[in-house]
């Protein structure tokens, strides 16, 4: 359980700090994209009897990389490309999946995710790569956030857009491999979204943004996996269920971008004199 506490918060956490550029970016789909082209990774790596976090690494990155300079066609929008590699990547790990009648309980635990059977070793990459990729969120942030609002005003400034596009993909793909183990493949993208799209209806500024995050995305963690122990169900699925109860909440009640906010302020608005009149 310390294990899975440990693992569970510092991806929450990674997720978050990768999470609020895709959801700046609108890109929440890249997410699923990748998860997806992780999975043939994993099966290719089961197969050959490699390590399946290095493998599944490499099939994302790949992905992510096709997934850039495909998209840098102005012929195709990005949301295409990603929809193309997203259905070839999957059919790819079916059929690799297909040839190998004994990978059932390896895939199961990999769909689901299989938080409570951590070895230290796992505890250990989770933490490096965890931390390297939050230092290269916080380094490359201004440029991230000029390049998520106005790409062609970035790349009139002289910002490098396929190199910082790059970097972003892979930021994406490593913060989903270290999370497969916490929540699954199926449940990683609400890891990745959910919490930063939830401190997005409360504050409109980066920083605030991230830590607020962060916070959400290390309770639901902390929260589901309590649940899961008490009740003996899937950790995954509840830390997911517990972190998008947080955003329902926040969708509600949010100060200034919630549902009962903007209700109050329509029904202070003043009636224009012409309309009153009439």
């Amino acid at each position: 359980m310390q294990r899975a506490f440990a693992v569970a918060v510092m991806s929450a956490v990674v997720c978050v700090a990768v999470g609020a550029f895709v959801v700046l970016r609108g890109m929440a789909f890249i997410g699923d994209a990748v998860a997806h082209a992780v999975f043939p990774g994993v099966a290719i790596g089961f197969v050959l009897h490699l390590n399946l976090t290095l493998s599944g690494a490499v099939a994302g990155v790949a992905t992510a990389l096709a997934i850039v300079l495909i998209g840098q066609t102005r012929r195709l929008k990005e949301d295409t490309v990603i929809g193309i590699f997203w259905a070839a990547s999957f059919g790819l790990g079916i059929v690799v999946v297909s040839t190998q009648q004994s990978y059932t309980g390896d895939l199961t635990s990999f769909l689901f995710g299989q938080i409570l059977a951590l070895g230290d070793g796992d505890v250990l990459l989770v933490g490096v790569a965890g931390l390297a990729l939050v230092a290269a969120t916080f380094l490359l942030r201004r440029q991230l956030v000029a390049v998520s609002l106005d790409r062609e005003t970035a790349r009139a400034s002289g910002l490098p857009v396929l190199a910082l596009d790059v970097a972003l993909y892979v930021m994406v793909t490593v913060a989903i491999v270290i999370s497969l183990q916490a929540v699954g493949n199926i449940l990683v993208l609400a890891l990745l979204v959910t919490p930063a799209a939830t401190a997005r209806l409360l504050t409109d500024r980066l920083g605030p943004m991230v830590l607020a995050g962060c916070a959400i995305a290390a309770f639901g963690a902390v929260a589901g996996l309590y649940l899961s122990f008490h009740y003996n169900l899937a950790a995954g699925g509840l830390i997911v269920l517990v972190i998008t109860g947080v955003f329902l909440v926040a969708w509600l009640f949010a100060p200034r971008h919630g549902v009962v906010a903007r209700a109050r302020s329509t029904r202070r608005r003043p009636v224009p004199a012409d309309a009153s009149s009439g």
